[in-house]
């Protein structure tokens, strides 16, 4: 080792020496490790100092020596930077692991000798937990048992021997003599403390928390992990618990029990709280706990819908929150840095005397020490290091509450009048009675005392919000039938009151959009998927969105999945049709609907497969593929679109699957194709995912539900209607390897492209869209799809430009009238024609889904989302749009019909 270590060594030697009579103590009870340390080999010296006790040391004396010579070497590599606060953390963390895994094993070899360890486990919690220990902290366990594995006497109750195992344990780490102490052990985080044994059977924890546990115990659970004993049943019980921390839809009590746990830490330490000598570097405002917390509540908040956000560590779950797009890059980076400078400061306070203290000495003299600990000239210097940081987390953390509330609504009718009409209510008299009826108790979901304290809380602002919504009576009448129809309000009145802008985002909703109202009804959690503004970004590709879809939990099954994956793709539904109302373009909506869709069969057919291959294997040499036609197979759907699905599937049809239960290849895949419909189309308890309509396979309803390959290249070449050529214009495999869509897609070629009579398949066109008429006439002059100039105008007519010149087989609609415009086959204004009724379409799915005229304050939504100014003006560019699809349909059709 060269000279400039050694010169650090000496530096580092010398502020231990000269500022920690702890360290100094550590370094004269351990020479041989200075001596390792000099040489700046911090490996070699953690390894030596895991190695100081005698060989006739008891398990007590060995960990407590080897526990000072860790703190020892734990703070040279911390002072000297060779280690970072990740690496100090997670070794002292890796031994309180260690210990309580001897202490254990002691306390089972001196009462139990010849009986297995087992049944017993220890739970960390908080920074043991998340493995980011103090340098001289207490560890807080939750000690648990199974009582039927659990060995104990032949006359000892199997509880008595738990608590025994538990207080022998207990009494290894915390007993103290000359070589110190091991560890601190705290044990009120349990369940009940002040009525429950230290050793709790695993059954009734899980109980509890299943059903009487607080707010803030949901908080605490984040941070545990099984840390010593049987990590199986430790394992089994974090399973069971799992849905207690992880809750699919927002529990805002457990999140207002983290806010209140911080208020009230704030006004129990409030000498702690200003900065300056004596703040309260863990508790005060803007220290430790507000970073941890800050994290917590974003993860409570998210991480019941996205596993990858659940880590206990604090950086970890910053840097996840980011990744997902929970919190500003900024934000999380100034609460990391500011986190490592307060924990690593912490470690200064404590390394002085290795007492468990958070607060920056009061004396000028103490101060001064500690900084040069740290390596600062003095105290003023690490309070000015300190400072910017702890104001700038404290103003973040307050931001989670707002810091004023409204003034409540009166119980008095005359005077809530008044408010309501101060308000904007033009007509205050309607809210009146829904706002009694609300109060009244009556109405299923206000029946308990904190969902109408809840409701009152938020009824200035929701009010206030429904006032200035652009149809108030109308939002109004749709939020009374969704209240109507909640099991529970708690949640969805405390999200709304916690997230301002939320109330106003549903007020639009319930004006303008009655289908997404409807689902609100349903699920009225789909409004915690508009927390934060990443819910407003176009959905990611359709591989991220399956793999975020097919995401299961240890111990989940398939019926699990197909909740999950309904509660996941219909909350991105949900969120596509709210960016339409906010202002988003409905094209790019269609095309995100599209890719939500394929990422849905992706996963879910790809869950079936392993799910029906585990009962009757494989098909040697075949796989299953998925055809989309109509909008699917184009990639624009709309909010309400069905999926036209066509299985197939490859190898020989002959063969047969190799499981314990096997089945012929035609029958193996035709009932794998009725399972995957299935999966996509049945109700669970989520709800409903898709419509799926396989009617445009090969003969029809009347044919197979999967046929082959070669069944299927040989229909199209001999048997298939024009009508089935025209639709295969807008073809496309979904699902399968690409070895599988590449054959798929070769058939499909050959079969649009190959020498026909085009004239023949124009006249059987130009009767195919008479028929239509004449059957499904449309419903009034904006049914966009049916009426004359409209969408299935259009689509004839460029199904039949495509086959007259045997081009442009795009499945993409508008791709394949860009490529027949650039030919100058069609005239190229029919591109912006197709942009605003396909436009129209989608917006109009959300907002009149009857294909009726929208109502008089919903009309702007709509011209807004077409890309015009009004809705006269979108009336005029409507009938402009549908003239050119009109004459250049009829142009076609007489030339066809004249023949």
């Amino acid at each position: 080792m060269g000279e400039t270590r050694v010169t650090d060594w000496t530096a580092v030697a010398a502020r231990m020496q000269g500022h920690s009579s702890f360290l100094s103590r550590q370094m004269d009870r351990f020479p041989a490790l200075v001596d390792l340390l000099a040489t700046g080999d911090f490996d070699a010296a953690l390894t030596a100092a895991h190695a100081v006790a005698d060989e006739g040391d008891g398990v007590a004396r060995s960990l407590r020596r080897r526990k000072g010579a860790l703190a020892l070497v734990t703070a040279a590599a911390d002072l000297s930077g060779a280690w970072d606060l990740d690496r100090v953390t997670r070794t002292l963390s890796d031994f309180a692991d260690q210990a309580l895994e001897e202490a254990l094993a002691a306390a089972f070899a001196e009462r139990y000798p010849d009986a297995p360890a087992e049944g017993f486990v220890v739970l960390a919690l908080g920074k043991h937990g998340s493995r980011e220990l103090n340098y001289s902290s207490d560890i807080d366990p939750i000690l648990l048992y199974d009582p039927t594995r659990l060995p104990h006497g032949e006359r000892e109750d199997v509880a008595d021997a738990a608590v025994r195992i538990g207080r022998r344990v207990s009494e290894l780490l915390n007993a103290r003599d000359g070589d110190g102490y091991v560890f601190r052990v705290d044990l009120r985080l349990r369940p009940s403390p002040e009525a429950t044994p230290i050793a709790l059977p695993v059954e009734a924890a899980i109980g509890y928390y299943e059903s009487t546990a607080m707010g803030w115990e949901q908080a605490a659970f984040i941070r545990a992990r099984p840390a010593a004993g049987d990590l199986a049943l430790g394992d089994y019980f974090m399973q069971q618990i799992r849905p207690f921390v992880w809750r699919r839809s927002l529990d805002f009590g457990a999140i207002d029990a983290i806010v209140d746990i911080s208020r009230r830490i704030r006004d129990h330490y409030a000498q702690g709280q200003a900065f300056g000598p004596g703040y309260d570097l863990k508790r005060g405002r803007g220290g430790i706990r507000e970073v941890e917390f800050f994290a917590q509540v974003h993860q409570l908040i998210h991480g019941g819908r996205d596993p990858a956000l659940r880590s206990g560590n604090t950086r970890e779950a910053l840097r996840a929150l980011t990744g997902a797009g929970v919190l500003e890059p900024e934000d999380a980076r100034r609460l990391d840095e500011a986190y490592v400078l307060f924990r690593t400061v912490e470690h200064r306070l404590q390394m002085v005397e290795d007492r468990q203290t958070h607060e920056l000495p009061k004396t000028a003299e103490a101060m001064d020490n500690v900084a040069r600990l740290h390596g600062v000239a003095d105290g003023a210097a690490l309070l000015d290091l300190l400072r910017p940081h702890v104001e700038w987390v404290g103003g973040n953390y307050d931001k989670l509450t707002p810091a004023t509330k409204d003034e409540a609504l009166s119980h008095d009718e005359d005077r809530l009048t008044v408010q309501l009409a101060e308000m904007g209510f033009a007509d205050p008299q309607t809210p009146v009675a829904r706002i009694a009826r609300w109060r009244s108790g009556t109405i299923r979901a206000l029946r308990s005392g904190p969902s109408r304290e809840a409701l009152e809380d938020l009824l200035p602002g929701l009010m206030r919000a429904l006032a200035h919504a652009p149809d108030s009576g109308r939002a109004l009448n749709r939020l009374d039938d969704l209240i109507g129809r909640l099991p529970s309000a708690i949640n969805f009145f405390k999200l709304l009151a916690a997230r301002p802008g939320l109330v106003e985002l549903l007020a639009e909703l319930l004006s303008h959009a009655p289908t997404l109202a409807d689902a609100l009804g349903r699920r009225a959690e789909l409004l915690d998927g508009l927390i934060d503004t990443s819910a407003f970004d176009p959905p990611p590709s359709i591989e991220v969105l399956a793999s975020q879809f097919a995401q299961l939990e240890a111990g989940e099954d398939y019926q699990e999945l197909l909740d999950r994956v309904r509660q996941r793709v219909n909350d991105r539904r949900f969120a596509l049709g709210a960016q339409i109302i906010r202002g988003g373009d409905p094209l790019e909506a269609g095309q995100g609907y599209s890719r939500v869709a394929e990422a849905a069969i992706e996963a879910l057919a790809s869950a079936t497969v392993t799910e029906f291959e585990a009962a009757h294997g494989k098909v040697p040499g075949g796989e299953m593929l998925i055809l989309a036609l109509g909008r699917l197979g184009g990639g624009v759907l709309t909010h309400a679109s069905d999926l036209d699905l066509v299985f197939l599937f490859t190898g020989d049809f002959q063969t047969e699957s190799d499981g314990a239960k096997p089945l012929g290849a035609t029958q193996y895949f035709n009932r794998l194709g009725q399972r995957i419909t299935n999966a996509l189309s049945v109700q669970t308890a989520a709800g409903r995912l898709y419509e799926v309509d396989t009617r445009l396979r090969p003969s029809g309803a009347q044919g197979l539900l999967a046929v082959s390959l070669d069944s299927f290249a040989r229909y199209q070449r001999e048997e298939a209607w024009a009508w089935e050529h025209l639709a295969l214009t807008r073809a496309r495999p979904v699902f399968g390897s690409d070895e599988g869509r590449a054959a798929l897609s070769a058939i499909l070629a050959e079969t649009l492209e190959r020498p026909r009579d085009a004239d023949e398949l124009a006249r059987s066109a130009v009767k195919m869209r008479s028929d239509i008429a004449k059957h499904k006439p449309p419903s009034g002059e904006l049914d966009v799809k049916l009426v004359p100039g409209g969408l299935v105008d259009l689509e004839f007519l460029i199904h039949v430009t495509q086959f007259q010149h045997n081009m442009a087989f795009d499945p993409d609609l508008r791709a394949a009238l860009a490529q027949l415009a650039a030919a100058g086959h069609l005239p190229a204004g029919l591109i912006d024609a197709h942009d605003l009724i396909t436009r129209f379409l989608v917006v109009s799915r959300l907002v009149s889904p009857g294909s009726t005229e929208p109502p008089e304050a919903t009309r702007p939504v709509v011209a807004r989302a077409c890309g015009v100014e009004s809705w006269e003006a979108l009336l005029e560019s409507y009938a402009k749009a549908r003239q050119g699809v009109r004459d250049a349909w009829a142009a076609v059709a007489a030339r066809f019909e004249e023949e």
